[in-house]
């Protein structure tokens, strides 16, 4: 698993986060794959953000029915398109990028809740990946 260099600041992973969420949220409103999606863009995508979002769609379904597990009183359909997309990100990092700890993981989903998403949103998703992360590892 690709991971981000060590020196590269918050604020960068941030932005790399972000940009990952973007392209699932961008490939799902489009109806296409995101190998489809990727391969339109016009400048290199960082290559952690390429990890994560292609792990994430190659992942879908498994990621999915842990959301649908843990998402209790929700469907991953019935979730806003962001949120479904956070999430998918956030699972993923979760089960594959061991070094990050899993309060970063969590607080960059959050954070991109209350920017993007709905008012709601950030503690339905802080609630939905803690049982993810429980459930993924343990610190």
């Amino acid at each position: 698993m690709n991971t981000l260099d060590p020196l590269v600041a918050g604020s960068q992973r941030h932005q790399v986060r972000e940009r990952a969420m973007g392209l699932l949220y961008e490939a799902e409103a489009k109806e296409i794959s995101i190998g489809e999606l990727l391969a339109t863009l016009e400048l290199p995508l960082d290559e952690y953000a390429h990890t994560l979002v292609t792990g994430a769609a190659a992942q879908l379904e498994e990621i999915d029915a842990q959301l649908e597990r843990f998402a209790e009183g929700w469907s991953v359909a019935r979730m806003p398109a962001l949120d479904r997309a956070i999430l998918r990100l956030a699972s993923f990092e979760l089960g594959h990028s061991s070094d990050i700890p899993v309060a970063v993981i969590l607080n960059e989903a959050v954070e991109l809740a209350k920017t993007y998403s709905t008012k709601s949103s950030g503690g339905f998703i802080n609630g939905v990946l803690s049982k993810v992360a429980a459930a993924t590892r343990s610190e």
